[in-house]
């Protein structure tokens, strides 16, 4: 597959797709292309107004599957504890689970329960939701765990000593490296420890308002737009990670191009970083304390 489209991917009709961050960009695209084709969508955003606009305008597209919009704010865990348990009083199985929002370079910030917000939304808000939602995984046959990382994760360093930036003078970049670096660390951890499919994807370099917080990348969405993406397009490596049929466990789905900013999807290496056994548990083990959740394990 030189040129992979999303006519080329199995048929997602009566799946049940939950998306983290659906409202906009690529979470949005992602979900007005599973829809288009028959799955049952559920856009898991933080600003439900925006949420139930975004399914409007899915509908001016398709009439088909069917769209519900319920209130997950990443950056508090008891909210990831409250729609976790309103989502399995709601449904029976879950299908595909796509770990989409995230917050890129913002200034320094802390989530409800102090941690740094990138890592806090990124990184410990999907852990704590995917430990919630792992009995309905493991329940619904074929059932699978995409998270949406990026490029900055392939060069990003864990910053163990202080991952949450208690200490440290705050580089919002590297926050960023890190917790996209904790993405590719946590499906690796996932990837060991669940029977259902895991798998990975990066945008590239996608247009969309995730880069509102860097006047150079916004600049760049104009300027260096014949080397970057539509957020249409930049779903697309989300698509395949999601529907890509006999992927090995963990398999990591981005851009196609040199620069692997734009280019349609193809598997890819994990980063080297990410490659670490040691860092995989490392990182498991953090997130459990921090977050107070556990993979309940047969």
């Amino acid at each position: 597959m030189a040129r992979w489209t999303p006519e080329q991917m199995p048929s997602p009709e009566g799946l049940r797709v939950v998306i983290t961050g659906s409202n906009t960009g690529i979470g949005y695209e992602a979900a007005r292309l599973f829809t288009q084709v028959g799955a049952d969508v559920t856009l898991a955003c933080r600003d439900m107004g925006k949420a139930e606009a975004a399914i409007q305008r899915i509908r001016t597209f398709t009439q088909n599957g069917s769209l519900e919009a319920r209130h997950l704010d990443l950056a508090d865990l008891d909210s990831v504890t409250a729609f976790s348990d309103a989502f399995r009083n709601a449904h029976d199985r879950l299908d595909r689970l796509i770990l989409n929002a995230g917050l890129m370079v913002p200034p320094l910030g802390r989530t409800v329960q102090g941690f740094e917000q990138q890592f806090g939304v990124n990184h410990l808000g999907h852990f704590a939701l995917t430990c919630h939602l792992h009995p309905l995984l493991v329940s619904t046959k074929g059932a699978r765990v995409t998270s949406i990382t990026s490029v900055a994760g392939d060069v990003g360093r864990m910053w163990w000593n202080d991952p949450n930036w208690e200490s440290m003078r705050y580089v919002r970049w590297q926050a960023y490296g890190q917790s996209k670096l904790a993405n590719q660390l946590f499906i690796r951890g996932l990837a060991a420890r669940a029977p259902y499919d895991t798998t990975l994807a990066h945008p590239g370099w996608s247009r969309t308002r995730l880069q509102r917080h860097s006047i150079g990348a916004t600049l760049g969405n104009v300027v260096l737009r014949p080397f970057n993406m539509s957020a249409e397009r930049g779903a697309w490596p989300t698509l395949r990670a999601a529907m890509e049929l006999d992927v090995a466990p963990g398999a990591y789905f981005g851009a196609k191009g040199l620069t692997q900013l734009a280019g349609p999807p193809k598997l890819r290496r994990h980063a080297r970083r990410a490659r670490n056994d040691e860092d995989v548990e490392r990182l498991w083990a953090l997130s459990e304390d921090l977050t107070g959740q556990r993979l309940v394990l047969d």
